[in-house]
């Protein structure tokens, strides 16, 4: 997926903060309040108001530099610039498809890029939480090293759709949060292949490949196209990054080789690409409904 190179980046939809002292995190853990986080999660509590400017820059280890994000042409080039990227195309189409689609207001969410740690409303962030969203402060959090371990620990291709992926299924989750399902699964403490946490997980993937779909229409603020269009290369870079993150493969590489279904929290490879699948062939994001049907 190749950026317009003459589009701009908005910076301020991104952040970055510093360090704090750990609450709480870990491969596909939850604790204590309801965070969905793409690989693990982290847990607080607190009403931590809304803040509706939209991105920051982590600080933890280092200060992570966002000022040189200013084109498309920058974040072709750039880990960095691709997460600010990523995030105005994926704010820019859910802020005019929620109201369409399910007549719902759309709220703009901040993206800390951090390096190190970081703290957020649901605990300190750090490298080994991998990317979240933390529905306290209604923010998504993604260290800039993430991209890396996506390729070389879990396997992903190191496409660039295989990233953005990641920004887009952070994304899905605040879309969640707005609609209610994030509040309803957090009434199901339970794990395995069939829980409220799997298929929240599921539809964050579907509602990432419904973004996919329409990535190609996003629009900077002066209507210049974000996004050009997707080729099939782009589309089996994603396709790469779900099945690398799916439980089963990560039980088995990193888990000793065997799979235990039970303690699912994000849902098998097969079913994370088969669900990015259903949104992006579709487009439409009423095709995500994880919580409706049997089949998973």
């Amino acid at each position: 997926m190749t950026f317009n190179e003459g589009a701009r980046l908005d910076t301020s939809q991104v952040l970055g903060g510093k360090g704090g002292a750990i609450a709480g995190g870990g491969l596909g853990s939850i604790v204590l309040l309801l965070v969905y986080v793409f690989l693990g999660g982290g847990g607080g509590s607190g009403g931590v108001p809304f803040d509706p400017s939209q991105v920051l820059t982590g600080t933890g280890g280092q200060t992570v530099d966002v000022s040189q994000c200013q084109t498309g042409a920058d974040a072709n080039r750039s880990d960095v610039c691709r997460i600010v990227g990523t995030v105005n195309s994926a704010q820019d189409y859910w802020s005019e498809a929620l109201p369409a689609d399910a007549g719902v207001q759309y709220r703009e969410a901040k993206t800390v890029i951090f390096s190190g740690t970081t703290q957020s409303a649901c605990g300190t962030a750090t490298a080994a939480t991998g990317p979240f969203y933390c529905p306290s402060d209604e923010r998504v959090y993604i260290d800039a090293g993430f991209f890396d371990q996506l390729t070389s620990t879990f396997g992903a291709d190191g496409g660039n759709l295989a990233q953005m992926y990641v920004v887009a299924h952070e994304y899905g989750h605040h879309v969640e949060n707005i609609l209610g399902y994030l509040e309803q699964a957090q009434r199901d403490r339970s794990t395995g292949p069939t829980s409220s946490g799997v298929r929240v997980e599921l539809m964050a993937d579907c509602f990432a490949g419904v973004w996919a779909h329409h990535a190609a229409t996003t629009q900077d603020e002066q209507g210049v196209t974000l996004i050009e269009p997707l080729t099939q290369s782009d589309i089996d870079s994603a396709l790469s990054a779900a099945s690398a993150v799916g439980d089963d493969h990560i039980q088995k590489e990193l888990g000793g080789g065997t799979v235990d279904s039970d303690s699912w929290t994000h849902g098998s490879s097969e079913q994370r690409q088969r669900w990015f699948l259903a949104g992006y062939e579709s487009g439409d994001m009423n095709r995500c409904d994880t919580f409706s049907t049997d089949r998973l």
